[in-house]
């Protein structure tokens, strides 16, 4: 297939995502992370734990990143990045889903990412087929229906609509969720027969009657 119209889609972060976790305060489970870290020294050592705020009541609580970890076993550079809560750091650990899983909570990316595209959104009339690269610049797991509805300014319904009628190509479901790179194609419209500028005059023939006899 010739593919004259092409597009890349980023999956970007536009937020943290949400700590999913019952607090012991509130029957509240989301939890945003405060962008700080608490560092405790005993002797040689040390705790460190990510905090967050409950958005139900606004409760503070500690994830663990270190515990009794001996301080020759961090490195300087990134005890000074938790000691001076640096947002990188903050970053890389509330986004963490190895950290997520050591703990026991999940991530939940609702409203953390956003789509660009180096293109202006696509014009689906156009007959010509539109091939579009998607990449993920962060960890996200997003439904790739929920992409589409974006990056096309569709409805689900009408997304539905277009896969059902192959105008949509995919290489995985779209109710699926996957965070890898994938490139997907949309047919383009078949333009339909254009009508005679002329209707051709129709001419019913009928049987001639034959006349009775005269009696």
């Amino acid at each position: 297939m010739n593919i004259e119209r092409k597009a890349l889609w980023a999956v970007r972060q536009s937020a943290l995502p949400m700590v999913v976790r019952p607090c012991p305060d509130c029957p509240g489970t989301r939890h945003r992370p405060s962008g700080r870290f608490r560092v405790n020294a005993n002797g040689k050592l040390l705790d460190v734990w990510l905090l967050l705020h409950c958005a139900g009541c606004g409760r503070t609580s500690k994830v663990p990143v270190h515990e009794r970890a001996h301080v020759s076993s961090l490195d300087p550079a990134r005890l000074v990045a938790y000691e001076s809560n640096d947002p990188a750091a903050v970053r890389e650990l509330a986004m963490s889903a190895s950290l997520a899983a050591k703990n026991e909570y999940c991530l939940d990316w609702a409203g953390a990412w956003e789509l660009k595209s180096d293109t202006p959104r696509p014009d689906l009339d156009d007959p010509r087929p539109l091939a579009v690269q998607v990449r993920f610049e962060l960890p996200a797991p997003v439904r790739v229906e929920r992409l589409l509805m974006v990056g096309l300014g569709l409805s689900r319904t009408a997304i539905r609509r277009l896969v059902a009628d192959a105008r949509i190509q995919l290489p995985l479901a779209p109710r699926a969720r996957t965070r890898r790179d994938f490139e997907l194609t949309v047919a383009g419209t078949v333009p339909s027969a254009p009508l005679p500028l002329h209707r051709p005059k129709v001419v019913i023939v009928g049987t001639p009657r034959v006349a009775s006899p005269t009696r």
